[in-house]
């Protein structure tokens, strides 16, 4: 049983958290994702996996494969701090809820859900409260708790919810992975990409043909009064700022220099500089989030690049939140072997 660790992703989009998974030693047996600009990326970076293309509203559970776990991150611009911020009362906020669904009728022995810090936010702590206790109330052990990605091997700031529930039977609560030190910084990540592109006309791809690497070309576009609000640029030696999901707010190269501070909410590129600043490419961030070069991202318009790879939860962050789920698992298979062991051998002394 233990070597059979196959598990159902909901709400996968490009893949970061599943690929996570799989080099942890994990296989997805079968995946849901409704957003069409994503399925040619997902199917050809993996071949194997099945691929639901509905809304998960309409998917029956009895459609979905049984599995060790179930893992995804539910939408998350309805509990963004940057956002409206509606939570629960956006239809987005609600799709919780078929996670909910589908947790209470396949009842795998773990999930782990994954979403932004503004889930915290005072705003949404009765209604975050209320999604923990339904989690509960499935008979899982539901732990949860407030990472930054760049501890486990991401070069980036990133902080994320993560959501961990062990069935009771595990007798066992997700605890997070040590924090590795030293944290990565950006020019570990991108300092030997070169011969980076532009995006054409409109910001349409280049083609992966026409690139040093795949997917190594920028958005462009000037910068609105909002990017400009604070500096965007950090050093070789410093981790990115969050990969978000747009092209418009990636952050700058660190080619540049740091903005400068003019007033409150205005910042100014450096005069005489203005033409080493540059968003970062799709394959930059893509480096950042930690996703492998061989993991190709199709697109026609390159902003559809940047929504994958921003969406994505960082492979490096996934994998050893696996590592430790996989740990886990394996002392409870292991206690659950011995234990019947133990009961065959005390079966046997007494038929003696």
């Amino acid at each position: 049983m233990f070597n059979n660790l196959k598990i159902v992703s909901l709400f996968s989009g490009a893949g970061g958290l599943d690929l996570g998974f799989h080099k942890s030693g994990f296989q997805t047996i079968w995946a849901n994702e409704f957003d069409n600009t994503i399925w040619e990326t997902y199917e050809y970076n993996f071949p194997n996996v099945k691929l639901d293309k509905r809304s998960i509203i309409d998917i029956p559970s009895s459609e979905i494969p049984d599995s060790i776990g179930i893992i995804g991150g539910p939408p998350c611009q309805s509990w963004s701090e940057a956002g409206a911020g509606r939570g629960i009362k956006d239809k987005r906020g609600q799709l919780f809820y078929e996670y909910i669904r589908i947790l209470k009728e396949k009842k795998p022995l773990f999930f782990l859900a994954e979403n932004v810090p503004g889930i915290l936010l005072p705003r949404h702590k009765e209604a975050f409260q209320n999604i923990l206790k339904e989690f509960k109330s499935l008979d899982y052990n539901v732990s949860y708790f407030l990472l930054n990605a760049n501890h486990y091997g991401v070069p980036q700031d990133r902080k994320r919810v993560i959501i961990v529930g062990y069935h009771k039977s595990m007798e066992k609560s997700f605890i997070p992975p040590q924090e590795i030190i030293p944290t990565p910084v950006l020019k570990d990540a991108i300092f030997d990409l070169k011969d980076v592109k532009p995006a054409k006309d409109k910001n349409y791809t280049n083609g992966d043909e026409n690139l040093f690497i795949a997917n190594h070309e920028y958005m462009n576009g000037g910068f609105s009064t909002i990017f400009m609000s604070r500096n965007r640029v950090r050093s070789w030696n410093e981790p990115s700022f969050t990969i978000q999901a747009g092209g418009r707010h990636a952050p700058i190269h660190p080619q540049a220099p740091k903005m400068l501070f003019i007033e409150q909410d205005k910042r100014v590129f450096v005069p005489g500089k203005e033409g080493l600043y540059r968003r970062l490419s799709v394959r930059e961030c893509a480096r950042i989030q930690t996703f492998p070069d061989t993991f190709i991202f199709k697109y026609k318009n390159i902003s559809d690049g940047y929504k994958m790879v921003g969406n994505a939860v960082p492979v490096e962050f996934a994998k050893h939140l696996a590592n430790t789920i996989y740990l886990d698992l394996k002392e409870y298979f292991n206690t659950q072997y011995n234990d019947k062991n133990k009961e065959l051998a005390y079966t046997n002394n007494l038929s003696r």
